[in-house]
């Protein structure tokens, strides 16, 4: 039997327990069939909100506790953290490790699940990208998934890694990109995350921004407890309507494996940063919670920040905007009928 002898004994078992406690709160996701599960058995739909790069809020000094609280009161259930092949090298592994330890340290005492996100956009194949801040190669997009997995093995909260943000050959102008050729990279990195013990779930993306699954139909990822991704923006694929095109292009998945839709959103044409792919107006946010509600399709919104597009909130006394109005009800409506 261990004896304490000293306060200060006591104290330090006191603090690495409550840490540890602090680390496992959250129940266990697994993978049961084309579901995500609890440890406890109950199926779980995670409807939840991206921030920005950690590295950027923490620059504008809001990597905080009380951002995460809004979130929590905005009635998310999971938190999406994109990490910048950029960012993640101008800060360094070290001191980027310190932002994502806090953030997963407040969102689960939030009861918050997190997503964290390699956020590049491009052709990892060829190593050729959409813009200078998504630049990576192959090593180090293995060596990322090599530390996260080592450092978050066995923290619950972490229940997934989105793999690569979107990929894209860009109608071939960042070179060419075989299915075959993008599920063997995939396969690679799950390989090393199981490797180091991390049972986290892998979340997989297809062509065209993270649009396009069809694929899977024919030719899934060879490795089990996964999930796929899809980004199904208003005018992916020529926009209205939706619903004629979504079950053919993603939605069929779900049938068979567990769909997550990283990134949703849409912007008013007059709104900060609006551009093509997201202008659209509530009719779109009626249309995909319906049908994410219908098939038992988890989403995360993009995004709960002042500035990156299409926001969330306009300022930071967390003023929604358009699209934030709408989701916030969604998220308070669905999450508290779950």
């Amino acid at each position: 039997m261990l004896k304490l002898k000293t306060p200060l004994l006591l104290l330090t078992f006191s603090v690495l327990f409550t840490s540890v406690i602090a680390q496992t709160a959250l129940r266990k996701i697994k993978v049961e069939g084309n579901k995500f599960v609890a440890e406890d058995g109950k199926v779980m739909i995670f409807r939840g909100l991206n921030v920005a790069d950690p590295d950027n809020l923490h620059t504008k000094g809001h990597w905080e506790k009380a951002f995460f609280q809004e979130i929590k009161n905005w009635g998310a259930n999971i938190i999406r953290f994109p990490v910048h092949p950029a960012a993640w090298r101008k800060r360094g592994k070290t001191e980027y490790l310190k932002l994502l330890d806090d953030g997963v340290k407040w969102a689960t005492e939030l009861g918050l699940y997190v997503v964290i996100d390699w956020h590049s956009i491009g052709n990892l194949r060829t190593e050729m990208y959409q813009s200078d801040n998504y630049e990576t190669t192959q090593k180090e997009t293995f060596e990322f998934w090599r530390t996260m997995a080592k450092h978050f093995k066995g923290n619950n909260t972490v229940a997934f890694f989105e793999l690569f943000n979107e990929p894209t050959v860009a109608g071939g102008q960042l070179g060419t990109c075989s299915w075959e050729q993008w599920k063997t990279l995939n396969e690679e990195m799950i390989g090393i995350i199981r490797a180091h013990g991390n049972d986290a779930i892998p979340l997989v993306a297809g062509f065209n921004w993270a649009y396009d699954l069809t694929p899977v139909k024919e030719n899934p990822i060879n490795a089990p407890g996964i999930a796929y991704v899809s980004h199904p923006y208003p005018m992916k694929n020529g926009g209205k309507p939706w619903e004629n095109k979504w079950p053919t292009d993603w939605g069929f998945v779900a049938k068979k494996y567990p769909l997550i839709l990283t990134e949703i959103g849409f912007s008013g044409a007059e709104e900060v940063g609006a551009h093509v792919p997201v202008i659209s107006d509530e009719s779109y946010g009626d249309a995909i919670t319906k049908y994410t509600a219908e098939q038992g399709i988890s989403w995360v919104g993009w995004v709960f920040d002042d500035r990156w597009a299409p926001r969330m909130f306009s300022d930071w006394n967390f003023t929604p905007t358009r699209q934030g109005k709408y989701f916030k009800k969604a998220l308070l409506e669905y999450n508290s009928n779950k």
